[in-house]
């Protein structure tokens, strides 16, 4: 389950934790394997908890499941600071953390921390290179374009021989072929269609043959929501939706515009609907993609808590 940590201006967000802390034992208990987390800064008016403290605090409720970023915005922090956090969240977890990572798009977080865009791409590169040598818990001396660590080692090893999996977010072939190279997984993002990711999983399983590399998993991100009825689950669902990608728009990601409606828009990205409909739709991914792990963003900005909770047992009633 991907957990919602945004919220409305004018929402009192720390009344809204108990509903989110139900939304988390609601998904252990209908048998969701993994809890993914949402990464941005300087979202205002949109209200957002911070990955860090809020993965934490949900730990304890997540009993067993997995945990991890989808995703932290490597090439804006120090992957020394990166690599000691999730070096935590692993023994914190037992051995189940996984570290989603990405690129970023939004310029107004890239000039906070006074980072270029255009060095986003080999930051990451580099941060995730210097990770996976901290992870062994040798010395590291690493002299590169961006970071720099001589005679250290980090403060705590991972559970996990190497580190946690790195998963790497890309919606372009450069950003897939990457995430092949030096990644444990591409995920793939919610905002992607179907068709248009078939082409991008076939570049990544080409990428890996030809890296010489294999995929512990394959995951994808879904907007997902199942009523009790196809008919109406669209209209259940629409105005957290859309408030959701109005906001998309603003921060300059892909969302619907004048000339596509958002039923045309959600067409082949969203799975929305009944239990039988959904659980077709997951079928279809996974003839056409042979993704494995899917992360279902089940919750949005607006979205009453009954009809999160609801959608949340059906769909673990898909799967029962």
């Amino acid at each position: 389950m991907f957990v919602n940590t945004q919220y409305p201006a004018g929402t009192n967000v720390a009344a809204e934790i108990p509903d989110m802390v139900a939304q988390v034992r609601a998904a252990r208990e209908a048998g969701f394997a993994s809890l993914s987390f949402p990464h941005h800064y300087l979202t205002a008016p949109l209200q957002m908890l911070q990955i860090g403290p809020v993965m934490a605090y949900l730990l304890p409720e997540a009993r067993g499941m997995t945990i991890g970023g989808n995703i932290l915005l490597l090439p804006l922090l120090n992957p020394v600071h990166v690599a000691e956090e999730a070096a935590t969240m692993d023994v914190l977890s037992g051995g189940n953390f996984v570290l989603g990572v990405g690129l970023g798009y939004r310029a107004g977080e890239f000039e906070a921390f006074d980072i270029s865009l255009k060095d986003r791409a080999p930051r990451l590169s580099e941060a995730v290179a210097l990770m996976r040598k901290l992870w062994s818990g040798e010395t590291v001396n690493h002299d590169g374009r961006f970071y720099r660590t001589h005679d250290h080692a980090i403060s705590l090893r991972p559970v996990r021989p190497g580190g946690p999996p790195i998963w790497i977010a890309g919606q372009v072939e450069a950003a897939v072929r990457r995430a092949a190279r030096i990644g444990d997984a591409w995920l793939v993002v919610p905002a992607s269609t179907c068709a248009a990711t078939v082409p991008l999983m076939n570049t990544y399983r080409a990428a890996l043959a030809d890296y010489g590399r294999t995929a512990a998993e394959f995951p994808i991100t879904r907007e997902c929501y199942v009523g009790t009825s196809h008919a109406t689950a669209f209209a259940e669902c629409r105005a957290a939706l859309e408030y959701k990608y109005n906001s998309y728009a603003v921060w300059g990601m892909e969302s619907p515009t004048k000339d596509v409606s958002f039923e045309d828009f959600a067409r082949d990205r969203f799975i929305i609907g009944d239990k039988v409909s959904v659980k077709e739709e997951i079928a279809r991914y996974r003839e056409a993609l042979g993704v494995d792990h899917f992360i279902m963003r089940v919750q949005w900005p607006g979205l009453p808590q009954e009809q999160v909770l609801g959608s949340i047992r059906r769909l673990g009633e898909i799967f029962a």
